[in-house]
């Protein structure tokens, strides 16, 4: 209130300043230029400079009470404002999470150029079955992972979260172990065409990882274990199993597990922990709240910072030790090295935002074309070694 009655008084004050200008430059003007009586200045006066006195004291009141509305509620307006905003097709589009289905589609793709690298066939009609199937699996853990979210309270703010968007925790839930059911039958069906049961022990496991991550009683992903459980689960588990499947669909007798497949699991596995990893950036303060210890809630997001540094450094260290140890090909560590701005984009942005929750939210969705474009990258070079006729020999690590 007392800020108030100082800009009207100032504005008061203002007003009388600026009319006494106006009337001593007049003056001043008759003084030297005409000849005409006081009286008639005086009139001439009052008539000319009434009307736009009184528009500026209309101006000047309207910007005192604007001033007034405005003074506190305003940046809480244009943030309300923001967050509402949002259109549905906006929310659909976050729910469905499209781009994180390339943890389904890089396992499997480096898996099968692993296994023609080593056989030289490939099976067109696993490859579209076991895709499809891992896309419904991926599906189970986004749905699940809301539902369950949603039941220990740190979705509660996220408009896009399924549940919320839907409206119904039963729907989302039914939704999405129809969908773990589906997915399941369509890689024991290939393992069982296939002939190759030992890639079932490996999916199993995936999926066992992906259900003690998020689901009850386990949660394991509250105490900061959701990161290993995703190397583990991506990497060496499903980019083996879809290896295995690929090979044992081209040549019927015992297809070995070789360094080379687990070499480059390695590689997915590492990539797509680092997705996971740079989700959390945005979710600290909502994490904090529910107990959840995320890593970035355990070291906070400026050492959260260093860790995506070292950890992109370390992808690339990998790599090129691979490469010289001859467990992957040449020509995957060239064409892997290609991705070094993508690389070095991701370092980027999240040192220079990962204070600012609304524009780190974007860090997962950069790591995701790293883990994309790595992976295509490494299956590209898998995939011209053979084509290349070279002489590359993997030594086979489990027969």
């Amino acid at each position: 209130m007392a800020a108030t009655c100082c800009n009207i008084t100032h504005a008061s004050g203002f007003k009388k300043l600026s009319e006494y200008i106006q009337v001593q430059s007049y003056f001043k003007r008759c003084h030297y230029g005409s000849k005409r009586s006081t009286c008639s200045v005086g009139k001439v006066f009052h008539r000319r400079y009434r009307g736009r006195l009184q528009v500026k004291r209309l101006n000047q009141y309207q910007h005192v009470c604007c001033a007034r509305e405005a003074e506190l509620p305003i940046s809480s307006m244009i943030e309300e404002e923001t967050q509402e905003d949002i259109s549905i097709e906006t929310l659909i589009w976050r729910a469905i999470k499209l781009p994180i289905y390339s943890v389904a589609l890089i396992p499997l793709t480096v898996g099968s150029a692993a296994a023609y690298l080593q056989s030289g066939i490939f099976s067109a009609r696993f490859y579209f079955v076991l895709l499809a199937s891992s896309v419904l699996v991926i599906t189970w853990l986004n749905l699940s992972n809301d539902v369950y979210d949603f039941d220990t309270g740190v979705d509660k703010n996220k408009k896009e979260s399924v549940v919320n968007l839907v409206g119904s925790r039963t729907g989302t839930f039914i939704a999405a172990y129809l969908c773990l059911a589906l997915g399941f039958f369509g890689l024991t069906w290939t393992a069982v065409v296939a002939r190759n049961m030992r890639s079932i022990l490996f999916l199993v496991s995936a999926i066992i990882c992906g259900y003690i991550y998020q689901c009850p009683p386990f949660r394991l992903s509250y105490q900061g274990l959701g990161e290993p459980l995703c190397f583990a689960a991506f990497g060496p588990f499903a980019t083996s199993a879809f290896y295995l499947l690929q090979g044992s669909a081209s040549v019927m007798d015992h297809f070995s597990l070789s360094g080379t497949v687990l070499s480059a699991s390695i590689l997915v596995g590492f990539t797509t922990s680092l997705i996971l990893f740079c989700s959390h950036f945005h979710q600290v303060e909502g994490d904090k709240e529910v107990g959840k210890l995320s890593p970035l809630v355990r070291l906070g997001t400026t050492k959260g910072a260093e860790v995506v540094k070292v950890a992109v450094f370390m992808l690339y260290a990998i790599l090129v030790a691979f490469g010289l140890s001859k467990a992957l090909p040449l020509t995957c560590i060239f064409l892997c090295t290609l991705t070094l701005p993508m690389g070095n984009l991701v370092v980027r942005f999240v040192e220079d935002n990962h204070k600012d929750k609304n524009k780190i939210f974007m860090a997962k969705y950069y790591c995701v074309r790293l883990h994309a474009l790595f992976g295509v990258a490494l299956a590209l070079g898998l995939v011209m070694a053979r084509m290349a006729n070279t002489t590359f020999t993997s030594r086979a690590i489990f027969s």
